[in-house]
C-alpha cells in the first residue's frame, strides 16, 4: 500500500450528488420523498483536516475483522491523536500497514483483526488514523 501517491478527490463542487435530508429507516418503512433538498459533498463529512487527509487503498486481508477488506479506500487522517485502539496506517520496515494500535502491559504493538497475522512489535511509526471505511455494499 502506498499512501503518498494516492490522494484522491471524492466529488467536483459541479458533481455533487444530490441529498434527500429525511433519514432512511432501518427499521419499518416510511413515506418516499419526491423532492431533493440540497446537494451532498463527501468531502465535508469525512474529511476534518483537507491538508492532513488522504485516501488509501487497502490490499490484502488483515483486517477483515474491522470490516476493512481488500480494494477498500481508508480516509486516513494525520492531525489526529492515534490512541490506543484506533485503526492507523503506520509504517513498519520502510513499509505502509493498516492494522488496530493497542497498548498492553505496558507496550504499544500494532494488532491485525485477522488471527492469522501476529502482533507487530518493536520499532514502527505511527502515519495517520483511519477515519472512514468505504467499501462497495455487499
Amino acid at each position: 500500500m502506498s499512501p503518498a501517491s494516492t490522494r484522491l478527490k471524492l466529488n467536483s463542487p459541479k458533481e455533487l450528488p444530490p441529498l434527500v435530508l429525511n433519514s432512511v429507516p432501518a427499521g419499518f418503512t416510511s413515506p418516499a420523498e419526491d423532492t431533493v433538498d440540497q446537494s451532498l459533498d463527501l468531502n465535508a463529512h469525512l474529511v476534518r483536516h483537507p491538508a492532513a487527509t488522504f485516501f488509501v487503498r487497502v490490499s490484502g486481508n488483515s483486517m477483515e475483522g474491522a470490516n476493512i477488506f481488500s480494494g477498500d479506500i481508508l480516509v486516513v487522517d494525520k492531525a489526529i491523536e492515534a490512541t490506543d485502539g484506533k485503526i492507523v496506517v503506520a509504517i513498519v520496515d520502510g513499509e505502509f500497514t493498516v492494522k488496530r494500535l493497542v497498548k498492553r502491559k505496558g507496550k504499544i504493538q500494532l494488532v491485525a483483526e485477522n488471527p492469522a497475522y501476529p502482533p507487530i512489535q518493536g520499532k514502527f511509526e505511527v502515519w495517520g488514523v483511519v477515519t472512514y471505511i468505504i467499501h462497495a455494499a455487499k
